[in-house]
């Protein structure tokens, strides 16, 4: 399905040096931002108080948060669970305070508003779980690395390969680096989108390196710049399709999510949208510089084969 069809290729690849030096200085600075700010780690990575409370209707979530961070709290995660009068709380742990401190301080807020509500489970999450949810996090990142590198040397060609682990790690450290930057709470949903632009940003660079490849087959008159510029231009359509609709819904999500989602879409935002950016400037040029040429994914044709010898012909397909 294409929405539009650009008739003359857009010379993307005419561009690569300069979009590459751009990439490089926003890597850079994601780099020094999360070397000298680092991540608002939420409770799960480093510890705190997990309470649950009932209501006796539904609960006014925003209330409640609000009614928490008068205490002094910030980016306190609120949300319901099982029902909408169960209410979840996760509390950061304070220097020289108890979780029964805490959470007696948290009840009488939530009771000056609500005389109704009801403490049901009070537990401390200590810095033990923390450090193995970040063990365990960043085994997820490397075996992601390791199987997309394996599936795009098998599939494609080892200098794919290479170019798309570049570009994605490139999304991932700016994902990061926005956070690092803004202060803004690192969460396991967060942990999980950055995960989900790996997959999703590959899979944009597996379509545009399988168009290069078909058209090394098709076009023997062309160098490898044409090639590629001919590959991104003719996936343009779909890129616009795919990537629209899948904003569409993470801008949803971002809107009318509420906190607890927040953070979760504003990953995703910035993935798609350097997503793209990577897949099309990063990873491509990155194949031209380790020098892709066609017979690294095409078989020439003998002359003893014979064959047609037309502008589309040159190789077996």
């Amino acid at each position: 399905m294409e929405f539009f069809r650009i008739h003359r290729d857009i010379p993307f690849m005419r561009h690569k040096l300069v979009l590459n030096i751009v990439s490089l200085l926003t890597f850079i600075a994601a780099v020094f931002f999360l070397t000298t700010r680092g991540l608002h780690l939420s409770v799960e990575f480093t510890g705190g108080t997990v309470m649950e409370v009932a209501y006796t209707q539904a609960a006014d979530i925003g209330k409640v948060r609000d009614e928490v961070a008068k205490l002094g709290y910030q980016d306190v995660q609120v949300q319901t669970f099982g029902t909408a009068r169960d209410v979840m709380i996760r509390l950061p742990a304070q220097k020289g305070v108890t979780s029964a401190q805490q959470s007696e301080a948290v009840m009488n807020a939530l009771k000056a508003g609500d005389p109704g509500v009801v403490q049901r489970r009070v537990e401390f999450v200590g810095p033990q779980v923390g450090k193995e949810l970040v063990e365990d996090g960043l085994k997820a990142l490397g075996f992601v690395v390791a199987g997309i590198m394996i599936y795009l040397a098998f599939r494609f060609e080892w200098k794919f390969s290479v170019a798309a682990i570049v570009a994605n790690l490139h999304d991932v450290v700016i994902i990061l680096g926005f956070f690092a930057f803004f202060q803004w709470e690192f969460s396991l949903s967060v942990l999980a989108a950055v995960l989900a632009v790996l997959g999703y940003s590959v899979n944009e660079s597996v379509v545009i390196f399988d168009r290069i490849r078909e058209n090394f087959r098709r076009y023997r008159k062309m160098d490898t710049e044409q090639i590629i510029d001919n590959a991104i231009t003719s996936t343009i359509s779909r890129t616009i399709i795919t990537h629209g609709s899948t904003q569409i819904m993470v801008l949803s999500m971002l809107l009318f999510g509420g906190a607890t989602l927040h953070y979760f879409a504003m990953a995703l935002t910035i993935g798609i949208c350097f997503g793209i950016y990577s897949s099309v400037f990063v990873a491509a040029a990155i194949t031209m510089w380790l020098g892709l040429k066609r017979e690294d994914l095409v078989k020439p044709i003998s002359k003893k084969d014979g064959g047609p010898q037309d502008e589309n012909a040159g190789a077996v397909v």
